[in-house]
């Protein structure tokens, strides 16, 4: 939200509020890697090869980015800053419940991430999430600490389906997990209310240097679309046809510039009229 180089923090006065505002409690973010986009994985070669589909589930309105109290105060050598760490159980539990509604949809596994060996905010997010899920004995559950889920996503991003985070560990993971699809310009987002009221947008920035040049890849914005589709407006039909169109497109080798390694480029208008050819077309 915003230019990077502006040097103000719209998410403070704006993003932020709007979240809490809307109560939009829970953040999605699919981090898949489409067949044939393997070479621009930063990974190994042998773990691109294996393929990743990840959900993270993330947390969006509780946790240290509010919690009270958080401030400033003091001067010089006694000069502190602090933040404050607050999960509430009726916060855990609604977001650990649309962690396995989601799993049920996919492939039934669910990975909560916390630092339940350190923090108290932790160890109460672990033991209400296995509380949740046994309610979801259809589904597997998890746990797992933040430090070793930083590296397990870099060495083997398959084991994962959904991942349950807090607000702080979905900020980090969730970015951690997009920069592996091998492009920022695939990966849509959703933040949803408990009434499916939704916020729907890139996962990207704003990516101001290559504004008005027709050269961004449209799929994240596309894919957002699709995610609307299927949350708020309950058209789950209408949301495959867009992604099949999509994945119709990246197999046949279109390709903005951010994926156009050696090959010809299309541009962003280019690359949307073919996908909403396709969908048409009823792929």
């Amino acid at each position: 939200m915003g230019a990077p180089a502006a040097g103000e923090q719209p998410e403070r006065g704006a993003l932020l509020p709007l979240r809490k505002h809307f109560k939009l409690f829970s953040n999605l973010r699919p981090a898949k890697l489409y067949q044939g986009l393997e070479e621009f994985c930063p990974l190994r070669a042998d773990i691109a090869a294996n393929g990743f589909d990840i959900l993270c589930v993330r947390e969006l309105t509780g946790g240290i980015y509010f919690g009270q109290p958080k401030g400033r105060e003091g001067s010089g050598q006694h000069e502190k800053a602090f933040d404050t760490e607050v999960y509430h159980r009726f916060e855990i539990e609604r977001i650990a419940r649309i962690a396995f509604e989601s799993a049920r949809k996919r492939r039934h596994k669910v990975t909560s991430i916390d630092k339940a060996n350190v923090l108290q905010s932790s160890i109460l997010w672990r033991e209400i999430v296995s509380e949740i899920g046994k309610e979801y004995p259809d589904v597997e559950l998890a746990h797992m600490y933040i430090d070793n889920a930083t590296m397990q996503l870099i060495k083997d991003p398959s084991q994962f389906d959904v991942l349950l985070c807090s607000n702080l560990f979905g900020d980090i993971l969730s970015d951690e997990c997009a920069m592996i699809t091998g492009s920022m310009g695939m990966l849509p987002s959703a933040s949803l209310n408990e009434q499916g009221f939704g916020l729907y947008e890139p996962a990207g920035g704003s990516a101001p240097d290559i504004a008005g040049k027709n050269i961004a890849n449209p799929i994240a914005q596309i894919l957002s679309l699709a995610l609307l589709l299927r949350y708020s407006l309950d058209a789950d039909e209408a949301a495959t046809a867009i992604e099949n169109a999509i994945n119709r497109a990246l197999e046949e080798g279109v390709r903005t510039g951010d994926l156009a390694r050696g090959t010809a480029a299309v541009s962003t208008d280019e690359m949307g009229d073919i996908i909403a050819r396709y969908v048409a077309e009823g792929v």
